[in-house]
C-alpha cells in the first residue's frame, strides 16, 4: 500500500513537472516528492485523530448525557440546553451554532483550520443522529464524570488533529485579543453563563453536575494534548534553520527570536558546530501545521514545546495566510 502510494505520489509529481514545462533533476524531484509524501502522510494521521474524536465525543454524548438530560459547557452546552428547551435535534443545533464561531476561526486560524473543523462538526452531528449508541449508565455521578471523559477524549483528540469540535475555544482566542483577559478566562465566563441558564431552566442540581462534566471534559481534553495550555513556545534545532525561520514568518505569519548556540555533543576543546535555535510562540491549534511543514524541510529537527500560560505583546495576533 506505502509502495503504491509513492509511485502515484511520484506520478502525480513528474505530470506536474511536465505540465508547468519544468525541467527537473533528481534532487528537485526528490524534494517534491518528499514533500508530498508528507502531506498525504499529515492528512492521513489527522483525519484519524478527527475520527476517532468524533466517535469518543458521540459515545460521551448519545451513551451518556443526552439520555439523561445533562448538559456541558462551551458550544456543546449550548447545544444540549437548546435542544432540551425547543426539541430540536440536537444534530442540526451543533451545526447551526459552531457556524458562527468556525467562520471567526477562519480569520483567526487559518483555512486549513476552518476545513478541518467544518468537517469535524459535520461529522459529530451524523455520528449523534444516525449512529445507535448505548445508554450505558443511569447514575448521575457517573454519568458526569465519564460523560464529561469521552466528550473531552474526543475533543482533545479533535485538537490533535488540527480542528475542534466545540467552537469555544476560538471565540475565546479572539475576545483576548480585544480585551485583557486570558483565553482560560474567558472560556470560563463563558461557561458560568451556560451554566446558570441550565440551574434556571433546569434544575440547580442539573447545572452543578454540569459542572462536573465540564471539569472532566477540560482536564481530559488537557491530558489527550499532553497538557499543552493556550500557547506554547517551540524551541527548533535544525541544520536548516533559516529555511524553518522563512516558513514560520512567512506560512505561518509568527514572528521568531534567533538564538546563537553550539552543538554541545563532543568531547573537551572540540571544536563544537555553531547553529541558529529558532524560538516561536504559536496557539496549540497551529501545532499540527508547523510540525507538517517542518518535517517537509527537516524531519529530524529537534523541537522542543513548553507551555505558555499567555503572552504580551510580540506577533502573537495571527496574520492572513500566505
Amino acid at each position: 500500500m506505502i509502495s503504491f502510494l509513492h509511485n502515484l505520489i511520484v506520478k502525480r509529481v513528474k505530470a506536474q513537472f511536465k505540465e508547468k514545462e519544468i525541467l527537473a533533476d533528481e534532487n528537485m524531484l526528490s524534494k517534491e516528492v518528499t514533500s508530498l509524501e508528507v502531506d498525504v502522510s499529515h492528512i492521513f494521521k489527522d483525519s484519524a485523530f478527527i475520527l476517532i474524536g468524533v466517535v469518543l465525543a458521540g459515545f460521551g454524548l448519545k451513551g451518556f448525557l443526552l439520555p439523561n438530560s445533562f448538559i456541558d459547557g462551551g458550544v456543546t452546552g449550548i447545544s444540549l440546553l437548546t435542544s432540551e428547551i425547543t426539541g430540536v435535534s440536537l444534530s442540526i443545533l451543533i451545526v447551526a451554532i459552531n457556524l458562527p464561531f468556525i467562520m471567526l476561526g477562519l480569520s483567526q486560524v487559518g483555512k486549513e483550520f476552518a476545513v478541518k473543523s467544518i468537517i469535524g462538526i459535520v461529522g459529530l452531528a451524523l455520528v449523534v443522529h444516525f449512529v445507535p449508541y448505548p445508554v450505558v449508565t443511569s447514575d448521575k455521578l457517573l454519568i458526569a464524570v465519564f460523560g464529561g471523559f469521552f466528550l473531552g477524549a474526543g475533543i482533545g483528540l479533535a485538537i490533535r488533529g488540527g480542528a475542534v469540535l466545540d467552537g469555544t475555544e476560538v471565540l475565546a482566542i479572539y475576545f483576548s485579543k480585544k480585551t485583557g483577559l486570558s483565553i482560560g478566562d474567558i472560556i470560563l465566563l463563558f461557561n458560568l453563563v451556560i451554566f446558570s441558564f441550565g440551574a434556571y431552566i433546569l434544575s440547580v442540581e442539573i447545572a452543578l453536575y454540569a459542572i462536573l462534566t465540564y471539569l472532566a471534559a477540560s482536564k481530559t481534553v488537557d491530558f489527550v494534548i499532553e497538557g499543552i495550555e493556550e500557547y506554547t513556545g517551540i524551541t527548533i534545532i535544525s541544520d536548516f534553520s533559516e529555511d524553518i525561520r522563512l516558513m514560520v514568518t512567512k506560512k505561518l505569519g509568527r514572528g521568531v527570536t534567533i538564538y546563537l548556540g553550539k552543538g554541545g555533543y563532543g568531547k573537551r576543546d572540540a571544536n563544537l558546530k555553531s547553529l541558529d535555535i529558532i524560538y516561536t510562540v504559536i496557539t496549540r491549534l497551529e501545532i499540527s501545521r508547523l510540525r507538517t511543514e517542518i518535517d517537509k524541510i527537516d524531519p529530524d529537527a529537534f523541537i522542543i514545546m513548553n507551555s505558555v500560560k499567555d503572552t504580551i505583546g510580540g506577533i502573537v495576533k495571527k496574520r492572513p495566510m500566505e
